[in-house]
């Protein structure tokens, strides 16, 4: 089984990881006849930007691999594999995008990257299509791999049925071992007992044997693979953990020591490392220019209509729960810190200037905080950061609450775009942040932000 649906996914990996080389072979002649269409000369590419095709190809396959756009299992789930494609394809669009914005020396027509990366998405749906195609016509064919399920109660017996419902990988339980102590769940099967395991003899048509075991099981194991091992076939292992324990990744090897991932953030993942940050970086600098003069606008009203400093700056909790200096225009009148460091600010507020209470309800006293992107504070997207005093009223309140600061705190957030930020239930805003944190994706940080945009900025608790 595993042999075969190697040498399969390896030639789909292979084929994947070709793509941007193909895309640009053949994205290169459609943007060209378009350019020779409109009068203009064309040159052969290759000498000045095979660099960036070199590059281009290591972000697409880190990005597929990533968004699983290599994995087997994405080939029948044809909805899925086609939101995978294009996640990876944006992706590797932007990363393109911010090496061009900082590499002067590269120059590479925007309509023709365009060009690439649509050719690059239909090829990688053709390829999935073509591979479901081969599957289907040449691997199924032959008969399915024999198992042999170490296990006989309801975990062991559920999982047998997901392996024969395989579509990719087609398995046939041949008999079940019961392990000691175990309630029997199986029905109309072979069941042996793991003392009597040498009733199957080698050549019995068994090709695999597969351990379906609990945690609280893990110290037999050895004893089984001894047991199995008279019957010279690969042993493999599904192991149920407890309930609601996911395994994230793959086992790893740490010094002489096996781990898993059980619980893991997007900041563990490399694309949120790498890939935000660039973003946010390009994004930021995009930003405050594109504003420089409404800036400049707000900060001239705000010394005019209101004695004090421009800018309020207050410390906020940020990643792994450490304080920063976070940066707005000030909208009130100047008082005492402490006040403004403990009270929330409510619809009737009389602390507001004039001025401020438009940019509140705009929410346009928040363009600073790209500052705080810049320097690393913050991210533009992410739970928002909440002030020291809150903080340790909510970690005593909501148990959940010091999960959202596995993440660069935001200027915008799913929670704020949905409607929950200032004075509103802190369980509903903590709901969406770990919601947030668990479906992380960049396409989902760019849906907020168009959210934000074109919905977000003058929100009905912006006060």
């Amino acid at each position: 089984m595993l042999l075969r649906l190697k040498m399969f996914r390896l030639l789909l990996k292979i084929t994947i990881y070709l793509l941007p080389y193909l895309a640009f072979e053949i994205g290169w002649p459609v943007w060209a006849f378009f350019v020779k269409a409109l009068g203009h000369s064309v040159k052969y590419p290759y000498q000045g930007h095979f660099p960036l095709v070199l590059f281009s190809a290591f972000v697409w396959a880190v990005m597929a691999e990533h968004y699983k756009v290599t994995n087997v299992d994405e080939l029948f789930r044809e909805r899925t594999g086609a939101r995978a494609a294009w996640s990876a394809s944006i992706a590797t669009a932007v990363a393109l995008i911010a090496a061009l914005y900082f590499s002067r020396n590269i120059v590479f027509p925007r309509r023709l990257l365009v060009c690439c990366i649509g050719v690059t998405l239909a090829l990688t749906v053709l390829v999935h299509a073509a591979f479901r195609f081969l599957y289907r016509k040449k691997l199924r064919v032959g008969r399915p791999t024999r198992l042999l399920i170490v296990g006989a109660d309801q975990f062991a017996h559920d999982a047998a049925i997901r392996l024969q419902r395989l579509s990719f990988a087609p398995c046939k339980v041949v008999a079940y071992v019961r392990l000691p102590g175990q309630e029997v769940a199986i029905n109309g099967s072979r069941i042996y007992d793991l003392e009597h395991i040498c009733a199957l003899h080698p050549g019995n048509g068994i090709d695999e044997a597969v351990m379906a075991i609990h945690a609280a099981q893990f110290s037999q194991i050895p004893r089984i693979i001894k047991a199995l091992g008279k019957l010279s076939v690969p042993v493999r292992a599904i192991v149920d953990l407890g309930e609601g324990v996911v395994v994230r990744e793959k086992l790893f090897q740490m010094g002489r020591m096996q781990m898993l991932d059980l619980t893991t953030t997007p900041a563990d993942l490399l694309d949120y490392a790498l890939l935000k940050r660039i973003f946010d970086i390009c994004f930021s600098v995009f930003a405050l220019l594109a504003v420089a003069p409404l800036i400049g606008l707000i900060a001239v009203l705000i010394r005019l209509t209101s004695p004090g400093p421009i800018f309020f700056v207050q410390d906020r909790i940020g990643l792994n729960g450490l304080p920063f200096k976070m940066y707005k225009f000030r909208t009130m009148r100047v008082s005492s810190s402490t006040d403004s460091d403990i009270r929330w600010t409510t619809e009737s507020d009389d602390r507001r200037t004039r001025v401020g209470s438009v940019l509140r309800k705009t929410s346009l006293d928040e363009l600073p905080q790209f500052i705080n992107v810049l320097k690393g504070d913050m991210s533009v997207v992410g739970p928002r950061p909440e002030r020291p005093h809150f903080v340790q009223q909510f970690l005593q309140d909501v148990g959940q609450y010091n999960h959202r600061h596995c993440l660069r705190v935001g200027i915008t957030g799913w929670a704020q775009v949905n409607g929950w930020r200032g004075d509103t239930s802190i369980e509903k805003r903590i709901e969406y942040d770990l919601y947030y944190l668990q479906n992380w994706s960049f396409l989902f940080d760019l849906r907020i932000i168009l959210m934000t945009i074109f919905s977000g900025l003058i929100g009905k608790n912006a006060y």
